[in-house]
């Protein structure tokens, strides 16, 4: 399934720019970045479960933002993109 994930860290302390950059680092290794603060993922459902228990411990829920976007395994419809960066095709291969 595509999961599409966006945060909004307060970064007014060295605390929260640290935060922000497990955030980045965690997404970095499910998926691609396509916008600063917005990951595509492909991830299965336990994957899914991971990524999600992992950043929800990583944010300080009274100063930051997360959220999920479950764009579930048919949403090559369902994705438009203009602009400069053109789309990845998240089912072909991830090289690193």
């Amino acid at each position: 399934m595509l999961v599409v994930i966006a945060y909004d860290v307060n970064t007014e302390d060295a605390a929260g720019q640290r935060r922000l950059r497990r955030l980045a680092k965690q997404c970095v290794n499910y998926g691609q970045r396509v916008q600063n603060s917005v990951f595509e993922c492909s991830l299965d459902a336990a994957q899914y479960r991971l990524l999600k228990a992992k950043l929800c411990d990583i944010i300080d829920a009274e100063r930051d933002s997360l959220r999920f976007y479950n764009l579930g395994n048919n949403y090559h419809n369902r994705i438009e993109h203009f602009g400069a960066k053109g789309s990845y095709d998240a089912d072909g291969p991830l090289i690193l």
